[in-house]
């Protein structure tokens, strides 16, 4: 079903294209026929958020299209983006199994399809199906060790070009084409760059300009292109 925003809609889990691909979605027949039935799709525009810090945890909710940006801020108003979720991913995890709130701020930043499920019914989705709570915990493995990762990117490296570096080389790996000359997709701007990796807007756009001058890498639009993959990797101090 083509929908807003020019969304493919996936109305129902037994239907969905992508069941063999994403870790959430890769289970027996009758676990996911119970997905279906206690799940609602609804598609959001850009800017638009599924949840926010310290919010009551309602339930999860199952990213099939697009991408969220789950950020958390300071009193002060300083925001740090954790990660950018992919689809697939399920957010709100360890508040709904917790009952704790929502210790970050889902924003969704390209349109997106995410389904909901109130909490009463995932919880009872996760007793009925013993699979699904091992997905769930591999999930919940999975994010710790990114936040691990994220915090050791931000925290041990030694200046704000080691950390641009370091987080283009990671988004490329990620999201970019595998040759000699990367070529990937970038839509974040400079300010959610630079809360990606704790530093200022200004301090982002001086960096870029500073790559592209030492013919490291070359932006077309959203397309970024890594030139010199090796004079990155030097400074990201891999």
């Amino acid at each position: 079903m083509r929908a807003p925003y020019g969304l493919e809609i996936i109305e129902n889990c037994l239907t969905c294209p992508h069941r063999e691909d994403r870790l959430f979605c890769h289970l027996s027949e009758p676990a996911v026929q119970r997905l279906a039935e206690i799940t609602s799709a609804s598609s959001y525009p850009k800017g638009a958020t599924l949840f926010v810090e310290e919010q009551a945890a309602r339930g999860v909710f199952i990213l099939c299209n697009g991408r969220v940006k789950l950020s958390t801020s300071s009193v002060d108003g300083r925001t740090l983006i954790v990660r950018i979720a992919e689809p697939g991913e399920v957010l709100g995890l360890p508040a709904t199994v917790t009952g704790k709130p929502y210790e970050l701020t889902a924003e969704v930043i390209e349109p997106a399809q995410a389904n909901f499920i109130p909490r009463a019914d995932f919880l009872e989705f996760l007793r009925e199906h013993g699979e699904v709570s091992l997905r769930v915990a591999q999930q919940l493995g999975e994010t710790y060790h990114a936040a691990v990762a994220e915090m050791r990117s931000i925290g041990l490296s030694h200046s704000a070009a080691e950390k641009l570096a370091r987080f283009l080389l990671d988004w490329c790996g990620s999201h970019g084409s595998q040759t000699p000359e990367i070529h990937a997709t970038l839509t974040l701007t400079h300010e959610e760059i630079g809360q990606m990796i704790g530093a200022s807007r200004e301090t982002v756009t001086r960096l870029f300009a500073n790559f592209k001058k030492k013919q490291l890498l070359q932006i077309n639009g959203s397309t970024l292109i890594v030139r010199d993959k090796a004079g990155l990797e030097a400074l990201s101090g891999a």
